[in-house]
């Protein structure tokens, strides 16, 4: 039984931000930190001063940590980013309101005494005497002190203070995680109600001390208990009073903290053998379970629905006939041929979750490369007469203002030479499809040619292909690159036009062409060529993509099955070190690496030989490094053991703290059943003759730090988590319970109701009984269980006050 922990961040938009710039303006992006580690950088939106991101996250956690914050700062190219200001929710906030927060927050001003961080490990005891009791305070260590020098490190020293007298330790210099070992003694006066205040100082020569973070204790109760010991995190000092703030501006958010008490995964396997059995069992299910999960769930968590759904099925191999059941429920219920899957149903939702999980990869090959070409031409491309701007194009060889219709006809040009090369690149990736999605798109498209089998309804199957594969997967992916990860950076102005009309002229071909959408736009006709003969390509395409038999099906997938599938790919920088002793240089080479289940790999090239690095089964660690180790606070370090079971170090740098976060989540999560992980490490490097860190001298010492295996990132290519999506499941048919129990009852009552069945142990063959029977049985599981039963869905959203 384990507590699984995840955060739902959307980072939406910004409003009346302070200029920072000599233009007027701000250069704005956020940085989401949890307990001070950064883990998120969305795209930077520039000169504005209010920026829209729109950007989505799922961070998965501790469930011990603190609080999630929100810092909005100003990029600048030639000195240090300016800070505008931070949103902070605490985990206590977010456990309280389970549904989350949603709208608009006021940015505060970064107090630097309220920016600590990092734990401090004491041993306090209570001395008896002959004359008067003694109250001793050892300072042994502390950890992920807060960075406060240039050099991403401190000089920090402890201040203890008690009843008048202040004691401190010596300065450790360069680290933060420090070491003292020194130990403290006050005189303890009977019935003194002062409390013991132990103060971490950054130690400066010309300029005051930086504030680093307090603990206090009550001396009547550590006089009661005698002793006491243990790591104690690090509080602001919050005795100031707060200045008057100017008008920061707002961030508009939405945040939701979810908890799960996971069970083992024979407490699911009735729920989970259930649910198989009803897709197996498809349309002649006499219970129809799959409608009933559809009917009783509402619009604002069908997405989420839909995803866990899809992905509890795509682990027991069913995804296939788990959509199939779908799209023949909603072909059962639609009469009007132009109104299928237009919806946003449980079917239409699963698709689309269906083509990230198991289609992203393919996405990226086909289109990745236009939108490289679109992003690196900059041109300025419209066709709406209404909307050009001549002034944006420049001048011509003749130096005279280009007119409106050569500027059409140019973005035109452009236009048609993107579309052109888009669909070639569709055309052509036939065989980069993987298997389960074509297997997918034929039963689609078989489903709905025996549902409209006339000769005027020819069309109607193909654009039910490509309402999921053009409408709800190529054209969103155009729109927003950035959210597909296609590109780090959102696009400027100019270029989201180019997209947008690109991503429209892809809708219009995946419409088969039809009057209703040449109608709606009459300025995209320099464009019709080209979408009537992308169209014939089109139809060409899926006719090929749908032509895949069982047998070509289950070779495709064995022939899969036989390589270690590709979790993540792309260029890093490994550590190399020259020389020996205390003078020894450091360098990082650029290679292609490759992470698979079973090793990660390098190369020179994506296309040349890969080379093993490290075997998955022996990485014990992923941690980052602290920035003074290298100069960079990208680099991260893979703790594993070689054959010959001696441990071993090697950094990676990266370019950004996103892709520096991404290849930690995958490497933590393909070796998280790793036996031997650690639970410490050290965030520095042993140099010369001691660590970086800690100053430690022993370089087998344990580690000063603890160790992140359960912070990861969610992508849609994670691996699969059999018990969590079960108990996702689990947790929404509890939240709708009461209306199965009525659907049930109605069921009983109707006129085609006969007596109940039983199995041959009692249990009711009605699925639906017998689906109220496992909700029963986890309901009291969960009881049974340390943490208690799960709470319930609140039915409100706590709002962020304007």
């Amino acid at each position: 039984m384990a507590k699984r922990s995840s955060l739902f961040i959307r980072i939406v938009e910004g409003k009346n931000l302070p200029a920072k710039d000599i233009t007027g303006s701000s250069d704005p992006y956020c940085i989401v930190k949890v307990d001070h580690e950064p883990i998120i950088r969305t795209a930077t939106v520039w000169k504005t001063l209010c920026p829209f991101w729109g950007e989505e996250y799922q961070v998965h956690l501790l469930p011990t940590f603190h609080s999630v914050a929100f810092y909005v700062m100003d990029e600048d190219a030639l000195s240090r980013d300016d800070v505008i200001g931070k949103v902070c929710l605490t985990r206590d906030t977010l456990a309280t309101h389970p549904k989350g927060f949603s709208g608009w927050a006021h940015l505060t001003e970064v107090d630097p005494d309220e920016e600590v961080q990092g734990e401090i490990h004491l041993r306090l005891e209570v001395v008896l005497g002959t004359r008067a009791c003694r109250l001793r305070c050892s300072v042994l260590e502390a950890r992920d002190l807060a960075p406060k020098d240039r050099n991403g490190a401190s000089d920090p020293f402890v201040r203890v203070r008690y009843n008048g007298r202040t004691q401190e330790t010596s300065i450790v210099k360069k680290s933060r995680y420090p070491r003292w070992n020194e130990t403290f003694e006050f005189e303890l006066e009977e019935g003194a109600a002062e409390a013991l205040c132990v103060e971490a100082w950054d130690w400066d020569l010309v300029s005051r001390n930086d504030f680093l973070g307090k603990v206090v204790f009550n001396v009547q109760r550590l006089r009661a208990a005698q002793q006491e010991e243990g790591w104690f995190r690090l509080q602001p000092d919050q005795s100031k009073s707060r200045r008057e703030e100017g008008n920061l501006g707002s961030l508009q958010l939405e945040v939701r903290l979810r908890d799960e008490m996971v069970l083992p995964s024979g407490c699911y396997q009735p729920l989970v053998q259930l649910l198989c059995h009803e897709v197996k069992l498809g349309t002649q299910s006499p219970g129809q379970l799959i409608l009933l999960i559809e009917e009783t769930t509402s619009t604002e968590c069908r997405q989420d629905v839909a995803t866990t759904l899809l992905k509890l099925f795509l682990g027991q191999g069913l995804a296939k006939d788990f959509l199939d059941l779908l799209f023949q429920l909603e072909l059962g219920r639609t009469s009007e041929a132009n109104t299928l899957f237009r919806s946003n149903s449980l079917a239409s939702k699963s698709m689309e979750s269906f083509l990230k999980v198991a289609g992203m990869r393919y996405l990226h090959g086909v289109l990745g490369p236009i939108i490289d070409r679109v992003f690196e031409e900059k041109k300025y491309v419209e066709l709406d007469p209404s909307k050009v701007e001549v002034k944006d194009v420049g001048c011509s060889g003749l130096h005279r203002p280009q007119t409106e219709a050569e500027v059409l006809e140019q973005s035109a040009q452009t236009l048609r030479a993107h579309l052109v090369a888009l669909l070639s690149s569709l055309s052509r990736s036939v065989r980069a499809c993987p298997a389960v999605v074509r297997a997918t798109f034929r039963q689609l498209f078989r489903r709905v040619r025996e549902r409209f089998p006339s000769a005027q309804d020819e069309n109607v199957p193909f654009i039910a292909v490509t309402s999921f594969l053009c409408l709800r997967f190529i054209s969103p992916a155009i729109m927003a690159p950035k959210l597909f990860h296609l590109r780090e950076r959102h696009a400027d102005a100019r270029t989201s036009r180019t997209l947008l009309l690109l991503a429209k002229a892809v809708q219009n071909v995946g419409n088969m062409d039809t009057p209703a959408s040449r109608a709606k736009e009459a300025w995209m006709e320099p464009l019709q060529p080209t979408v009537r003969q992308g169209v014939a390509q089109l139809k060409d395409f899926i006719t090929k993509l749908v032509d895949i038999q069982e047998k070509e099906e289950l070779d495709l997938q064995r022939a899969l099955s036989l390589q270690a599938p590709l979790v993540k790919e792309g260029p890093l920088f490994i550590h190399r070190t020259k020389g020996k002793g205390p003078l020894m240089s450091s360098s990082f080479k650029k290679l292609h690496f490759s992470l698979t289940t079973e090793a990660l790999s390098f190369a020179k090239t994506p296309s040349s030989k890969k080379s093993t690095l490290i075997k998955l089964a022996h990485i014990r660690a992923a941690e980052k490094v602290e920035e003074k180790s290298f100069g960079s606070s990208h680099v991260m370090q893979v703790i594993y053991t070689d054959d010959a079971g001696r441990s071993q170090t090697t950094y990676l740098q990266c370019k950004c703290v996103n892709e520096l976060n991404q290849w930690l989540s995958a490497l933590r999560k393909v070796s998280i059943n790793n036996t031997g992980l650690l639970g410490s490490y050290h965030p520095g490097v042993f140099r010369g003759d001691k660590w970086s860190c800690c100053h430690q001298r022993d370089k087998t010492d344990l580690g000063c730090d603890k160790t992140r295996s359960r912070v990861t990132l969610q992508e849609w290519n994670d691996p699969l988590d059999h018990d969590l999506e079960a108990q996702l499941i689990y947790r929404h048919l509890l939240g709708v319970e009461a209306t199965l129990r009525e659907k049930h009852r109605q069921l009983s009552a109707g006129p085609e109701a006969g007596p109940v069945l039983t199995g041959p142990g009692g249990a009711p063959e009605d699925p639906v009984a017998q689906l109220l029977q496992v909700l029963q049985d986890l309901r009291e599981a969960h009881r049974s269980s340390p943490a208690g039963s799960p709470p319930l869905e609140p039915s409100h959203v706590l709002e962020l006050q304007t």
